[in-house]
């Protein structure tokens, strides 16, 4: 039987190949698995493609180690997911990140502030989202692993000032990147050699000082109907809620909530999952016994009715209650 292999899989297949590091390798090999489609056509490269992840997970786990030990560029994802914050000098990074995460990220007034990754959690409604302020894009001498914390990275926020020439800031950004093989998904006439595409948002900084406007308006027209563009002010706050909302988007996930018979759902705990989730998926986030175990499930939300009976492939949607049965 033919195993009629995605588009998706060839594009994941492709990223796999150009991958330099075991965390990036592993990462692709599981969206390979996952788009893949399951028939007894593909039941042989499923399993050789579960060796393939178990030897990177080892691979993986011993470079992790290895980077806690030595080196300040490893940065193990917390929360809802993990968003890298890339400029060049003086695009407003580190302003962004102490005001959304309270972090006590370096700031300044001069070039080059940041020389390591600064990180701190931002929170939209009940999740909360890792930030990464890296150093900038054009400081060579400051990020020997520069490429490997992008390309692991969920999503990526080009940042550029607002108050000088936004547009030219985010084509020499995108410059920047290409030299790593690492573009926005979304851009049009993106050349061949970069092979990852990254979830990501244009976000132009200092709105408070586009007096008129005429920048950002510029930058949308330019990009915005490729690559979410957001204008923001971490002086008096303006786009900030639409910033969160629009980085929890990128990230592709969403929120789901279990709960006991008889009990009501902790809503201020949601379990966060890949958009597109199935409940036997859902389940196996909880424990991957739930998944093996799995009887049937009931749903609030999502359902015809609230507790209405789903099977194991039902799609949960953002902010549905399971009630798991094994």
């Amino acid at each position: 039987m033919p195993a009629n292999l995605t588009p998706a899989y060839f594009e994941a297949e492709k990223r796999f190949r150009a991958s330099e590091t075991s965390e990036e390798k592993l990462e692709a090999l599981n969206e390979m698995l996952r788009v893949m489609p399951k028939h007894k056509g593909t039941d042989g490269l499923r399993a050789e493609l579960r060796t393939k992840i178990a030897r990177f997970q080892k691979e993986a786990t011993k470079q992790q180690a290895t980077s806690k030990r030595g080196s300040v560029y490893h940065v193990p994802r917390e929360g809802a997911g993990q968003v890298a914050l890339i400029g060049l000098p003086n695009a407003g990074k580190s302003q962004l990140v102490s005001t959304v995460t309270k972090a006590m990220a370096d700031v300044g007034d001069y070039p080059y502030t940041t020389k390591l990754p600064q990180v701190g959690m931002m929170k939209f409604e009940n999740v909360q989202i890792q930030l990464v302020d890296m150093p900038p894009i054009t400081d060579h001498d400051a990020h020997p692993r520069f490429a490997a914390v992008l390309r692991s990275a969920n999503a990526l926020l080009l940042m550029v000032d607002l108050e000088i020439d936004p547009v030219a800031e985010a084509r020499e950004v995108m410059a920047e990147l290409e030299k790593y093989r690492i573009g926005l998904a979304g851009m049009k006439d993106v050349p061949e050699e970069v092979v990852f595409q990254k979830k990501g948002l244009i976000i132009g900084t200092k709105s408070d000082l586009d007096a008129t406007g005429e920048n950002a308006t510029g930058l949308k027209a330019t990009y915005g109907e490729e690559v979410p563009v957001v204008a923001i002010s971490t002086q008096d706050g303006s786009g900030l809620d639409e910033l969160k909302k629009r980085v929890f988007d990128a990230l592709e996930v969403i929120r789901v909530f279990t709960k006991s018979p008889g009990v009501q759902a902790n809503l201020n705990d949601p379990m966060v999952v890949k958009l597109g989730s199935t409940i036997e998926e859902a389940a196996e986030a909880v424990h991957k016994d739930f998944r093996r175990n799995l009887k049937f499930a009931l749903i609030w939300g999502s359902g015809k009715f609230d507790g209405q009976r789903v099977k194991r492939d039902h799609v949960v949607q953002d902010g549905d209650i399971l009630e798991l049965h094994t």
